[in-house]
C-alpha cells in the first residue's frame, strides 16, 4: 500500500469523475456567483428605499416590516461580497488551504444579521402594533405600488439565483433545491433563500395590507409584519445551519466519494484506491486524502507501515487529531534547517529539541 498523500484543488460542484478537472476558482461558477450577488444587492437596495417611504406614508405595519427585510438583505449582500473577495485570495505559506472558509464565516454573519434586523425587528414591530391598536392606514395605493415594483425587482433577482443554480444543478445531475441547499457555495445559496423569502414576504405583505384595506381592523396588517417576521427567522436559521455545517467540517456525499475514487483510479499508476478523505476548504474547494497501491511497487508496502507507525506515535498525542505522513520529494525544502535557526536565535545547541522530540515523540505537541 502506498503512503497517503494530500492535496488541495479547486472544482466546480461534482458528483462524476469527469468533473474533477481542475480549474481556478476565478473561472465560470466563481464570476456567476459574484454577479449574482451584485444584481440582488441592486435590486435590495432600490427595494428598501421604496419600502422605507411607503412605511412612512401608509403606517403600515407590514411596509415596516417589509423595509426592514429589504435593509437588511442589502446588509447582507455587503457581507457576501466581502466573503466573496477575501475567500477568493491564493493560498500561502500560513493557509496551505488558502482562505476559502472565510466565505462561511461571512456569510453566517449575514445570516445572523438577517435574523436580528430582518426577522427580530418585524416580529417585535408587529406585536407592537397589536398591543396599541393603530388606526387605519390610509394611503393604501402607495403599498400596492411600491410592493409590485418590489415583486418585480425580487423576481429579477431570484430569476438570476435560479438560472445560475439549475445551470450547476443539470451538470451534477441533481434536482435544483437539493442542489441549493447542499451546495458549498454560501453566497449562492444565501442569494436564492433571501430572495424566494423576499416574494413570499411580498405576498404575505400584500395580504395584510388588502385584508386591513378591506375589514378596517389593524391587526390583519400587524399579522402580516409577524409572519414575515418568523419568515425571515426560519431562512436565517436555515442559512446559520448550512454555513456551521460548512465550517465544522459537513462530509462529502456518497456520489461525490464515489466520484473521487473513480478518478484517482483513472491514472494508469494507481492499482488500488485503499482510502479516501474529503474536506470542503472552501467554496467548491475540495481538499483530499488518499491511499493508493501503485503499480508493480512492492517496496511501497514497507514504508506504508513504516508511516502507518509513525502516524500512530503522533496520534498519540490527545491534540493530535489526525496525522498523515507522506514521503518527500528530494526536491522539497528541508525543515530541519528551520528549526535549528530558531534554536540558533533562542541561544541553544542546534539539534537539542529534535532529540527531545525524539524522546518524547507525542508529548512535544500541545497547541
Amino acid at each position: 500500500m502506498a503512503p497517503q498523500a494530500g492535496f488541495r484543488c479547486e472544482t466546480g460542484e461534482v458528483t462524476r469523475a469527469s468533473d474533477l478537472g481542475y480549474r481556478s476558482a476565478d473561472e465560470n461558477v466563481g464570476g456567476d456567483s459574484t454577479r449574482t450577488v451584485i444584481i440582488a444587492f441592486g435590486a435590495n437596495l432600490g427595494v428598501a428605499i421604496a419600502k422605507s417611504v411607503a412605511a412612512v406614508l401608509t403606517g403600515s405595519a407590514s411596509m415596516v416590516a417589509e423595509a426592514a427585510h429589504s435593509w437588511a438583505d442589502t446588509g447582507n449582500q455587503v457581507f457576501l461580497l466581502i466573503a466573496n473577495r477575501r475567500s477568493a485570495r491564493v493560498a500561502d505559506a500560513d493557509r496551505p488551504l488558502g482562505y476559502g472558509r472565510e466565505a462561511y464565516v461571512w456569510s453566517l454573519l449575514a445570516a445572523v444579521g438577517l435574523f436580528v434586523a430582518g426577522g427580530s425587528v418585524s416580529v417585535w414591530h408587529g406585536v407592537s402594533e397589536l398591543l396599541h391598536a393603530p388606526t387605519a392606514g390610509a394611503d393604501y395605493l402607495v403599498a400596492y405600488l411600491v410592493l409590485a415594483v418590489a415583486f418585480v425587482l425580487e423576481g429579477t433577482s431570484l430569476l438570476r439565483a435560479i438560472r445560475q443554480l439549475r445551470g450547476e444543478a443539470e451538470d451534477s445531475d441533481r434536482d435544483v433545491l437539493d442542489y441549493a441547499l447542499e451546495t458549498s457555495d454560501p453566497m449562492l445559496r444565501a442569494v436564492f433563500a433571501e430572495d424566494s423569502a423576499a416574494i413570499l414576504g411580498i405576498v404575505i405583505a400584500a395580504a395584510g395590507v388588502g385584508l386591513h384595506q378591506l375589514t378596517g381592523t389593524a391587526a390583519w396588517d400587524a399579522l402580516g409584519s409577524i409572519l414575515v417576521g418568523v419568515l425571515l427567522g426560519a431562512v436565517a436559521v436555515l442559512l446559520i445551519d448550512r454555513n456551521r455545517r460548512f465550517l465544522t467540517g459537513v462530509p462529502a456525499s456518497g456520489a461525490l466519494r464515489e466520484a473521487v475514487i473513480a478518478r484517482i483510479e483513472e491514472f494508469p499508476e494507481v492499482a488500488t484506491v485503499r482510502f479516501v478523505r474529503l474536506e470542503y476548504a472552501g467554496p467548491r474547494q475540495l481538499f483530499l486524502v488518499a491511499s493508493v497501491d501503485l503499480v508493480g511497487d512492492a517496496a511501497e508496502s514497507r514504508v506504508a507501515r513504516t508511516l502507518r507507525k509513525l502516524e500512530g506515535e503522533l496520534e498519540k498525542n490527545p491534540h493530535v487529531v489526525d496525522a498523515v505522513l507522506t514521503v518527500a520529494d528530494p526536491d522539497e525544502e528541508d525543515l530541519s534547517g528551520l528549526v535549528d535557526a530558531r534554536e540558533r536565535r533562542s541561544g541553544e545547541e542546534p539539534g537539542n529539541a529534535a532529540e527531545r522530540s525524539r524522546a518524547t515523540p507525542t508529548d512535544s505537541v500541545d497547541p
